[in-house]
């Protein structure tokens, strides 16, 4: 039993769904966003030519490492446009892991 709940766990903590190599930027309006542990959570309403409009989820760090990194949970809300660094999903499907963000006035990613 122990180790079923062992690689269980691996699993789920593991990043292997994501490419930390080849990060992209995403911009989009905020519909949701969950600053919790065990991860972040973000979703975005995202516009592009080929697919057009939709709502893409994202996932982050815990609640603890966002706030030892700077970001409170009132810097964005609902309807703010942001850019987000992402590591996509390997598989290319909508998603990945947000590295960093900026608000739409600004230049700088924390």
């Amino acid at each position: 039993i122990l180790t079923v709940m062992a690689a269980a766990a691996g699993a789920h903590h593991s990043a292997a769904q994501f490419d930390f190599r080849n990060t992209v930027l995403v911009s989009g309006k905020v519909v949701s966003a969950r600053l919790v542990n065990p991860h972040m959570r973000l979703i975005l309403e995202v516009t592009d030519e080929k697919r057009g409009k939709r709502n893409i989820e994202f996932e982050g760090h815990s609640r603890n490492n966002m706030r030892r990194q700077g970001l409170l949970p009132d810097m964005f809300g609902v309807g703010d446009k942001i850019t987000i660094r992402i590591a996509p999903m390997r598989d290319g499907s909508d998603g990945g892991y947000v590295t960093a963000r900026r608000a739409a006035a600004s230049t700088t990613f924390w």
